[in-house]
């Protein structure tokens, strides 16, 4: 008989929520960690167990699962006296999710490994809907047979798995898509601003991209958002900008140029000091139709026209 993995869950948020949803209702005993009681209460509700320390979540967890914000959190939550790299032991497995450097990674794999604890770096691709739906994307690095060992709680929220090797390469790897998701906001921002000069619509321009070669799974995904201009955030501006600062330290620690990454950059710190922080990153349309020095209003107009 297999054996039924009891998980434990620190952060539920965006998507940790609908996540570990998913592996409570494939079966899986599921204890979580949250501060703020009704970030957890959905999960309870389905009958989770609350732990009220990392110290009760480790006790209650054959595998401890992270998704947290940043480094800094990660760093309380594991090298924090007190914290997870003391707790946990040997056979225990820690899965870390969320979309950190991996030099702080690196860290904790070298802590944990003293004490003979498997550590997976297991960032994911994909929105809170995917989250939801259990089409999650997920990539992972380290050792490979914990990887073997916990891939049917990785299969309850995801659709595709993707082991890369034992050390940090799943780090890089989300990078590495996040670096592309950025740029792609904010290339097309300015393309369809370009075509908006240009007398088209940001529906036609849309209807004919997304039949393209340069078609893409994101923008299909921000077409409606684009169209009706309903920025409300998915993956905020704020938040793609603590993405590019990992993705530019990490390029300048291994000595990557990235000229186009450091630019794109600078464009989310632009709609930060325009009070774009909490918008949705594709927000950066709008950004640029400033830019050109075309208001919403003419923006608008021009829209009605076209359509009577």
């Amino acid at each position: 008989m297999t054996e039924t993995l009891r998980v434990g869950w620190a952060g539920i948020g965006k998507m940790g929520a609908p996540m570990s949803r998913r592996v409570l209702e494939n079966g899986y005993p599921l204890s979580v960690y949250e501060p703020l009681p009704e970030n957890r209460a959905s999960v309870v509700a389905q009958g989770a167990n609350v732990a009220h320390s990392l110290e009760d979540l480790v006790e209650a967890s054959d595998v401890v699962m992270l998704t947290i914000p940043n480094d800094a959190v990660l760093r309380q939550l594991t090298l924090a006296p007190s914290a997870l790299v003391d707790l946990l032991k040997p056979g225990q497995i820690l899965v870390e999710m969320s979309t950190v450097s991996p030099e702080i990674s690196a860290e904790i794999a070298e802590a944990l490994g003293r004490k003979g604890v498997a550590y997976l770096r297991a960032p994911v691709s994909g929105s809170t809907i995917t989250a939801s739906s259990g089409m999650l994307s997920v990539m992972v690095s380290g050792p490979e047979a914990a990887y073997r060992k916990i891939e049917p709680i990785l299969s309850s929220f995801s659709s595709k798995r993707f082991y890369l090797g034992d050390g940090e390469e799943a780090r890089y790897l989300k990078l590495v898509l996040n670096a592309l998701v950025g740029a792609t906001a904010a290339l097309l921002g300015e393309a369809l601003t370009l075509g908006l000069k240009g007398n088209l619509s940001v529906e036609t321009m849309l209807n004919v991209i997304c039949e393209s070669a340069v078609a893409s799974p994101l923008i299909a995904y921000k077409r409606d958002l684009l169209v009706s201009r309903n920025f409300d955030p998915a993956f905020s501006v704020s938040q793609m900008m603590k993405d590019f600062d990992l993705i530019l330290g990490a390029a300048k620690s291994d000595h990557v140029p990235m000229y186009l990454a450091s630019m794109i950059r600078q464009q989310y710190e632009a709609a930060f000091a325009d009070g774009l922080a909490e918008k949705d990153f594709f927000v950066l349309f709008e950004q640029y139709e400033r830019l050109a020095g075309m208001t919403r209003d003419k923006t608008a107009a021009s829209e009605t026209l076209k359509a009577i």
